[in-house]
């Protein structure tokens, strides 16, 4: 996080002065007052300069990295994080280390609630959404495998009951894997319900399915 300390012949000035040299805009930055100024008799005699202090905020990324690194130290688990941002909006961390099944947990859950943490710390300040996965010991690639079979299985069920057929809740990234693996079933259709974090997917049967 970097900081400076400018002055400027009033706020505005002094401002200005710490945006140049931080090469950042208002939006990415926290403002300080520390003296006003004081112009002085004349604009001459007894003036003082304004101070100001200028804060760059952390961006996205690094807010949530910060953050997660604080609660795996908080769960005891030393692991280490390699950032993978696949565009300015999705990035992904891999977390390499001991404990990655007490970090998982039970089918996920977790992991999947750390990784809506750290999603919020990384959204707090900044100027686009960001997606953040989590990625232990490439967990993402083996759930992916799973979810998939998993809509093969709940979509055949739903084709055959002639009823709708609900998941568990899964984050945003968990729900557009089961939306695609389905996409071009002839028999069924999924949709996502609920509010966030609890949102789920349910995969209906086609009407036209119903009726014949």
């Amino acid at each position: 996080m970097r900081e400076i300390t400018a002055t400027g012949q009033n706020v505005e000035e002094a401002v200005e002065s710490a945006l140049a040299q931080l090469k950042a805009t208002r939006e990415r930055v926290d403002i300080s007052i520390v003296d006003e100024g004081k112009r002085g008799l004349l604009g001459l005699f007894g003036s003082r300069p304004a101070i100001v202090k200028v804060t760059l905020k952390p961006d996205a990324i690094e807010s949530a990295k910060n953050f997660l690194q604080t609660v795996l130290e908080n769960m005891e688990i030393d692991a280490d994080i390699k950032v993978v941002k696949e565009d300015d909006r999705n990035v992904v961390f891999h977390i390499t280390g001991e404990k990655m099944g007490l970090l998982i947990g039970k089918r996920g859950q977790t992991i999947n609630s750390l990784q809506y943490l750290t999603q919020l710390a990384a959204n707090r300040h900044s100027q686009h959404y960001v997606t953040i996965i989590l990625n232990p010991e490439d967990y993402r690639e083996r759930r992916k495998e799973t979810l998939i079979q998993l809509a093969g299985r709940l979509a055949s069920k739903a084709h055959h009951l002639k009823k709708p057929v609900s998941l568990e809740p899964m984050p945003n990234y968990e729900r557009k894997i089961i939306h695609t693996a389905l996409a071009e079933n002839r028999h069924v259709r999924t949709v996502s319900e609920g509010e966030e974090p609890n949102r789920y997917v349910v995969i209906k049967p086609k009407r036209e399915n119903l009726l014949s």
